[in-house]
């Protein structure tokens, strides 16, 4: 889902177009999964449309229309995020089996026997 959230006058990002020129676009692009927005910023340019979400620097592309655009996008963004995911599950794993948790573990299990939790 995407919505545009703000349009703006800038050349940030743009470094090959004057300020009058760049017309850049905030579109909020909501993860489906999660539910979280991502801001997404796009550019009309000559031949199609470019966009890009500056807190995930993999996410960027061109497309020939606006709406092929966000649509790519939404799905560089699912992907992305999917890989960060697992990339994450897999550093965790990695820190369990070389015990890098374990000091966390034992002070858990302190804490629980000394009844320092709250059961939630």
């Amino acid at each position: 889902m995407t919505r545009i959230i703000s349009e703006q006058v800038t050349a940030d990002g743009m470094p090959d177009q004057p300020v009058e020129q760049a017309k850049i676009r905030s579109v909020e692009i909501v993860d489906p999964v999660y539910e979280e927005p991502y801001a997404a910023n796009i550019i009309r340019k000559s031949n199609g449309w470019r966009g890009w979400i500056p807190d995930i620097p993999e996410v960027k592309c061109e497309a020939k229309t606006r709406a092929q655009l966000l649509k790519t996008l939404a799905t560089k963004l699912r992907e992305a995020l999917v890989s960060r995911e697992a990339a994450w599950d897999q550093q965790l794993e990695a820190d369990i089996e070389s015990g890098k948790l374990e000091r966390l573990r034992e002070e858990a299990l302190e804490d629980i026997k000394a009844g320092r939790v709250i059961d939630l």
